[in-house]
């Protein structure tokens, strides 16, 4: 079938993006599914720095392809030997998906699965195919989901499904934001109530996080960021106290604050600096744990002393280690009861062909999560 998709062909065009369009609007052509495979109808898909991060060249990616890995749509048709999905059933897309028979899958790690990584690099579906053509030139998938169109072909193990009530402009959050924000905090650094935490980078994921230390009943929530601006959204969404890292006594407030340091550091700002704050705020036995995605050449100075005299505990939480078909059920229920208050994370509403506008705005951080309605 034919759709409307943003097709990238070149990393690093300067800003603005209004103006340089490294983001181009092109008619599709999508091959039928294929066996264990999903035609999706797009019905919204938010904006993500890890998209950005293709667009401004961080991480390199094969070109062409279509962008976009955070997306909810209505399932159009099944492909061969499909058999939990049928036309009509409501899902939110996963950008990383599991064989179930790898090792990582096996140990319930699905995060972690090796094929789907492989697929990643390829720029393929799990399977190895790619659905995606343009005049007869092969397009890439990204991460298995390319939602910056208003269809996408991807493998039933990148969906689950929703329940038809939930909102499928909100639900489309719950792909990466939450799974990777809510998740950081819960699965992966294992908050318990009553617990200290910092939240360092209020992006969508950050502001997320704290989202998640909320519902799971931390004692005190440190937001942390260098926009004033995002300190009292983040005031506004439930963090006890906020600390802004440009302040020379920025640390020593926070441990003033939580009398020597946070049980439990989450970094999502994606820098190395972000990334020493994080692990400076965490107390003698605290865990860190990072969620962001640095330049692959960054290196973290850390002393090893620390490490071992202070017992932390440094983790690295790729997909909030989360298990999809477990947690974005969980999560959707904590949204629908308000328990989770994901759609004040949105701040902007956008047709496709304002995505490069859109980008302009995540990349001079005057949005937080901006939402491409089909």
């Amino acid at each position: 079938m034919q759709t409307t998709g943003a097709i990238l062909r070149q990393s690093g065009l300067p800003r603005p993006y209004r103006d340089s369009k490294p983001l181009h609007l092109t008619q599709i052509d999508l091959d039928d599914p294929g066996p264990g495979e999903l035609l999706v109808r797009i019905a919204a898909a938010g904006l993500c720095h890890s998209d950005l991060s293709v667009i401004n060249g961080d991480r390199p990616r094969n070109m062409p392809l279509v962008l976009g890995h955070e997306a909810a749509g209505v399932v159009k048709s099944v492909g061969p030997h499909v058999t939990r999905f049928a036309p009509g059933d409501h899902v939110v897309l996963v950008f990383a998906p599991s064989c179930g028979h790898c090792l990582p899958c096996a140990e319930g790690r699905p995060a972690l699965c090796e094929p789907a990584a492989v697929a990643a690099g390829k720029g393929s579906l799990i399977s190895g195919g790619k659905r995606i053509h343009a005049g007869g030139e092969v397009i890439d998938h990204h991460i298995g989901v390319s939602a910056f169109a208003g269809h996408a072909v991807v493998a039933e193990a990148s969906c689950v499904r929703i329940a038809p009530e939930i909102p499928l402009d909100r639900a489309a959050l719950l792909g990466c934001a939450v799974l990777t924000g809510v998740g950081a905090v819960v699965n992966t650094g294992a908050l318990r109530a009553g617990q200290s935490c910092a939240i360092v980078g209020l992006g969508g994921v950050g502001l997320a996080a704290l989202l998640g230390a909320v519902a799971a009943g931390a004692g005190q929530i440190i937001a942390v960021d260098l926009s004033d601006e995002k300190l009292k959204i983040a005031q506004e969404l439930g963090a006890t106290h906020t600390v802004n890292p440009a302040d020379p006594d920025a640390l020593d407030r926070l441990r003033r604050i939580t009398g020597g340091g946070v049980d439990l550091a989450v970094e999502l700002a994606g820098a190395v600096p972000a990334l020493e704050f994080a692990y400076e705020a965490a107390r003698r036995g605290g865990t860190v744990v990072t969620a962001g995605l640095p330049r692959p050449e960054a290196r973290l100075p850390v002393s090893p002393v620390t490490l071992t005299t202070g017992e932390k505990i440094l983790r690295g939480s790729y997909m909030g280690s989360c298990v999809p078909v477990r947690d974005i059920p969980r999560y959707a229920g904590l949204m629908m009861a308000g328990k989770l208050p994901i759609d004040r994370l949105v701040t902007h509403e956008l047709r496709l062909d304002q995505i490069n506008e859109g980008f302009d705005r995540l990349a001079d951080g005057s949005a937080i999560r901006q939402i491409i309605r089909f």
